[in-house]
């Protein structure tokens, strides 16, 4: 059981307003948009990132508001590029206990994030090894929905791939097959440590014949493929390249996808308006 301590309104309000002045737009991915009369990001941009109402952020940095909550600071360290020292501070001075630091985490290697903030024509995001989504552009939003709206082992697109059938609408159907041979053996790749692999697992086991029977070939693989195609509801089929930046660790993968070929450059191309214009919303 976390122990929980008194909020340190003032310290938190500064901390976390300093932290928004010290980034610019660039920082984030963001343009810069029109002139600023203030240093750093503005508090609707942050709120955004985030997933927050810009009130809410207000309220923090004027040292009002209820104590944020585990989840909500996640958010904001992520959203604010904090590294794991200042994660841990930033949790301290909201009165709770910093999350432990294992090998399986959720907080996102910050030099995967500075290339990820600096990609603006390729659609890129960054997985853990049981293939959550840790973080994404706005264009691989908009290419593969939004991967972080999941929760429990749906979290992992591995679990989803054999138990939700909208996660293969990704892909066309000749494709399907050599993808849930990968999903397996990436499973294996990382089933070294942690309870999250092993109930992922153990659920799959249960509730797949499919996954069985690819559990079986006892297949190893971390690498992904060089190239792909996949499959969007408004634009169609888009072929891409795939390159993939791994931590030390190998515990987090930054992949970026971009477009081969003159059909596939102007169906992302699309992408990018479709997601711009949702973004402005």
């Amino acid at each position: 059981m976390r122990h929980h301590r008194r909020v340190d309104r003032a310290q938190l309000a500064d901390f976390l307003r300093r932290h928004r002045e010290s980034l610019t737009p660039a920082d984030v991915g963001l343009p810069d948009g029109v002139r600023r009369r203030t240093p750093g990001l503005r508090r609707e941009e942050v709120a955004s990132l985030v997933g927050m109402s810009a009130d809410y952020l207000t309220r923090l940095e004027q040292q009002r508001g209820p104590q944020p909550s585990e989840q909500m600071l996640l958010a904001l360290a992520r959203g604010l590029r904090l590294t794991l020292d200042e994660r841990d501070h930033l949790f301290r001075l909201a009165g709770h206990t910093a999350p432990p630091r294992v090998l399986r985490r959720d907080h996102v290697a910050p030099p995967l994030l500075r290339v990820l903030d600096r990609l603006d024509d390729a659609a890129a995001l960054v997985l853990s090894d049981l293939g959550e989504t840790l973080a994404q552009n706005r264009l691989a939003v908009a290419l593969l929905g939004d991967g972080q709206a999941h929760s429990g082992l749906a979290r992992s697109a591995i679990h989803r791939w054999f138990t939700d059938p909208a996660e293969r609408l990704h892909y066309p159907e000749e494709g399907r097959a050599l993808q849930s041979r990968l999903q397996v053996a990436q499973l294996r790749a990382a089933m070294t440590a942690g309870a999250r692999g092993q109930a992922i697992l153990d659920d799959l086991l249960e509730r797949s014949a499919e996954f069985r029977e690819l559990w079986a070939l006892h297949e190893v693989r971390r690498r992904f493929e060089d190239s792909k195609t996949l499959v969007h509801p408004e634009v169609g089929r888009v072929d891409v390249d795939c390159q993939a930046l791994f931590t030390e660790d190998q515990a987090q993968t930054l992949l970026v996808l971009t477009p081969r070929g003159p059909e596939a450059v102007e169906r992302m191309r699309l992408l990018g308006v479709i997601a711009g214009a949702r973004f402005a919303v």
